[in-house]
């Protein structure tokens, strides 16, 4: 599986995983422990979660899943906004440390943006990383104007912003895709199947089943077209992921970029960064 550049020193997976809705249903729970960890079996070793997710229940099905294997992952979880603030950071990391039964996180990132100065953020995030709570910060959900700010602000060593990018939100390409990777840092695409929602679009399916993929597949597919982007689909069962996994390694060709682009285009102008 391709990489991509993180840091100056590290890399990750194209593909990774993320965990929305996930431990919410005791009934899953098995489920999805087992898709989180074939995963990982697959190379899909960043995993994405939030302590917003399931009120902390998602945070505590990742921690169950990576028992004994915690070192085989790059963790990525978010704060709140409200959780923003140098003080209240702190006690929110802690927070999702214990619930994912781990010492660091790899990737702590702003969720989306608050009422708390973005300066405030930044100095608690590097007082973080210098306390080896986390290895590297990002941001959420942030716009080409936010992250103008957030330079100006001190924070350059941002590594990442994680963005709602898909077939039918193509709004980054514009702007923020390009400002990500002059200033050296990759963008993660969330729900790169607009939750779902693409794999009923019988366009896509059509195109798909020409080429020999699914609908999901294709969407994938093309997102992680992008050398600086990072998707993170959920998958909840074993197969799901199986299914996932394949994406990353499909290469295609300009004819199906071309129809992709008819089926799907690019809005003419810029607009406001969407988030879900």
């Amino acid at each position: 599986m391709r990489d991509v550049k993180m840091t100056d020193g590290e890399s990750v997976p194209c593909l990774g995983q993320g965990t929305w809705n996930m431990g919410e249903r005791p009934d899953r729970r098995s489920d999805e422990i087992a898709a989180l960890r074939a995963g990982i079996d697959f190379g899909m070793t960043l995993i994405d979660t939030a302590e917003m997710y399931g009120d902390g229940a998602t945070e505590e099905l990742v921690g169950e899943a990576l028992s004994g294997i915690r070192d085989d992952v790059f963790l990525v979880s978010k704060a709140y906004p409200q959780n923003a603030s140098r003080d209240r950071l702190a006690e929110a990391c802690e927070a999702s440390l214990r619930r994912l039964r781990t010492d660091r996180l790899d990737l702590y990132l702003l969720h989306w943006r608050g009422s708390v100065p973005l300066a405030d953020t930044i100095e608690g995030m590097q007082a973080l990383v210098k306390a080896g709570k986390i290895r590297h910060w990002g941001v959420s959900n942030l716009d080409v104007d936010d992250m103008d700010e957030l330079v100006a602000a001190g924070g350059a060593t941002c590594v990442t912003d994680q963005i709602l990018y898909n077939l039918g939100r193509r709004g980054p390409e514009r702007e923020l895709l390009p400002w990500l990777t002059e200033h050296g840092m990759s963008a993660m695409a969330y729900s790169p199947v607009e939750q779902g929602r693409l794999v009923d679009d019988a366009g896509l399916a059509a195109i798909a089943a020409s080429i020999g993929l699914t609908a999901p597949q294709l969407a994938l597919a093309w997102v992680l077209r992008c050398p600086a982007v990072i998707a993170i689909p959920k998958a909840g069962t074993v197969a799901h992921v199986g299914e996932n996994r394949k994406a990353a390694d499909m290469e295609l060709s300009p004819e199906v970029l071309a129809r992709l682009d008819d089926a799907f285009p690019a809005p003419p102008g810029r607009i406001r960064l969407q988030m879900l």
